[in-house]
């Protein structure tokens, strides 16, 4: 059971939600592993989960001996890029689970079995990742119409980054570079920008920036990378550098078709509207 999971160049698929909190998370070795720091803030509600799991050492002479064997740092590829984060795996998490005073603890457990029963199904019937998925937006509260677009989009992106990777792109910071690329020319901004825009720098998990895109900013970013795609095979385009002129012309054609739109209808089509839930609230309405 090696494979990686069927979509694990998106970004979205290294976050996990447990009680409507995102913990980050990477396949290695054949098995998840979660940020320690992303599931210390879940069971405690600390402010500053990085100070409590120094805490957590302090008091634990044990888990402060075998810290080295727990916990492994591992670069999580995110939508502003890649990070190196301290994670663990089922064995290594339930280990620091012993030594944090939390009520819930228990369901945590039983959460994180489950999430590894659904891997190894879902590397059985891949079929069933994108069930998952649809069952987690709709659980969020998010329109049908925007559900359908987010998934193909992840569909959409899957298919560039395995051309990339046959094309001699490195995963990683090469990826990074090429989708910032196409995104600069599909909106006028960079991602970074994109975010902040979207006030999505203001919160640490769940800011994952095509989870809060309107539904034209699915659908532009959709055409630059499905046009970046197509560009990269008739160029038969190999390695960075002839794929990153790719990645400018696909997205140049998405900022286009923005352009003659927006002169059309008088509205930008990059929006401040996202899917953060405002405090106390349960839907998965846009808020400006």
């Amino acid at each position: 059971m090696s494979k990686k999971p069927a979509l694990s160049d998106n970004p979205e698929n290294h976050l996990v939600v447990f009680q409507e909190k995102a913990i980050r998370r990477t396949w290695h070795n054949e098995e998840w592993w979660f940020a320690i720091v992303d599931v210390v803030a879940v069971l405690t509600d600390s402010v500053q989960p990085e100070g409590y799991v120094k805490d957590l050492r302090r008091r634990d002479n044990e888990l402060a001996q075998g810290w080295g064997q727990i916990a492994t740092p591992l670069r999580i590829e995110t939508e502003g890029g890649v990070q190196r984060v301290n994670c663990a795996n089922t064995e290594g998490l339930f280990r620091i689970i012993q030594s944090i005073p939390s009520p819930k603890a228990e369901p945590f457990k039983r959460w994180l079995a489950q999430v590894g029963y659904e891997r190894v199904k879902e590397i059985e019937n891949p079929e069933l990742a994108g069930a998952r998925a649809r069952e987690l937006y709709q659980a969020k509260g998010y329109p049908q119409a925007w559900i359908e677009k987010r998934l193909r989009s992840i569909s959409i992106r899957g298919e560039l980054t395995d051309e990339w990777k046959q094309r001699g792109v490195q995963e990683g910071r090469e990826y990074s570079i090429l989708t910032a690329e196409i995104a600069r020319a599909t909106f006028g901004v960079s991602p970074d920008a994109h975010s902040r825009l979207k006030g999505l720098d203001k919160v640490k998990t769940g800011n994952n920036l095509r989870d809060h895109m309107t539904d034209l900013e699915l659908i532009f970013t959709m055409l630059g990378e499905a046009g970046t795609t197509e560009i990269a095979r008739r160029k038969d385009a190999v390695g960075f550098v002839e794929n990153e002129s790719a990645a400018k012309e696909g997205g140049t054609i998405a900022g286009d078709a923005r352009k003659a739109l927006e002169a059309k209808s008088g509205k930008p089509v990059v929006s401040k509207q996202n899917y953060l839930l405002p405090a106390g609230k349960k839907s998965g309405k846009e808020k400006p």
